[in-house]
């Protein structure tokens, strides 16, 4: 047994999981540093949300080892599970809020359900989420009625309501435009640092991404392809990672699905 680091919360350590046949990830390490942004980044489908999905204990891997905090998540029973995920934060694509609470009540959800505190006091929590991100004054008002970016903004809230050591975001700028995804991500980067938490930012806006993260790991054909700084990541000479960096069309990553070639498809086609 390898012991933990007390620099690291997450330790992935030779992770394979799959879905029936379907292999995703294939002995896969990685480590997540305390206090740090670190980006999970690659083409879709290469396990990104898996990744996620195994931190927070919803899915088991088949092999390996994942330590948060040095306890291994795999191996949890129920209640410990429980427990540990009320020391994560998760932000879902496109907020996940829910329709039928209004914004107070969804980020006050957590507390009501986890913390028993009394309720004044959950007011006051939720009123100091909501001014974090800038949305006091919107505690009042139902999703339905709150923009997009609002509402990913709410759900960060809610996210944090609890004062997780990690938080895990699942593209958080999927959808917004210019203004509030820059908001989103100065967000993120701010109470990262203010609050003192970790974060998981699974993102394919290279751009923003590389701004505000520490760390930057490229999952590929079920492996790490790269892990390093941005601009190491960026500088990257692995064929496929320099692709994806570079958003080039050509390259390991395939335009075309596989399939027969254009001359027997067409002249097949005529022979019918």
């Amino acid at each position: 047994m390898i012991p933990p680091d007390p620099d690291t919360l997450v330790d992935c350590r030779h992770l394979s999981f799959g879905y029936g046949e379907r292999a995703i990830l294939q002995d896969v390490s990685f480590t997540v540093p305390r206090g740090k942004v670190t980006a999970l980044m690659g083409a879709s489908g290469g396990g990104k949300t898996t990744v996620l999905r195994l931190i927070g204990g919803q899915v088991r891997p088949q092999r390996g080892e994942l330590l948060f905090d040095g306890e291994d998540i795999a191996t949890m029973e129920r209640g410990a599970l429980y427990r540990m995920r009320r020391r994560m934060g998760m932000l879902f694509q496109f907020g996940a809020l829910f329709t039928d609470l209004s914004v107070f009540d969804n980020v006050a959800f957590p507390l009501r359900e986890h913390s028993g505190l009394p309720e004044g006091l959950v007011r006051d929590i939720v009123l100091m989420k909501l001014n974090a991100v800038g949305l006091r004054g919107a505690r009042d008002l139902m999703p339905s009625q709150v923009s997009g970016g609002m509402a990913r903004r709410i759900a960060l809230a809610r996210a944090i309501a609890l004062d997780p050591d990690l938080v895990m975001y699942d593209e958080p700028f999927a959808g917004l435009d210019p203004i509030s995804l820059g908001t989103a991500a100065h967000l993120i980067r701010q109470l990262n640092d203010t609050l003192g938490i970790t974060s998981i930012v699974v993102s394919h806006d290279l751009e923003e991404t590389f701004r505000i993260a520490d760390q930057v790991i490229v999952l590929a054909n079920g492996k790490v392809a790269a892990q390093g700084t941005p601009q190491e990541v960026r500088s990257s000479i692995d064929p496929l990672v320099h692709q994806f960096v570079h958003a080039l069309p050509e390259g390991p990553v395939h335009f075309h699905y596989p399939g027969p070639s254009v001359s027997d498809d067409f002249s097949g086609g005529l022979g019918k």
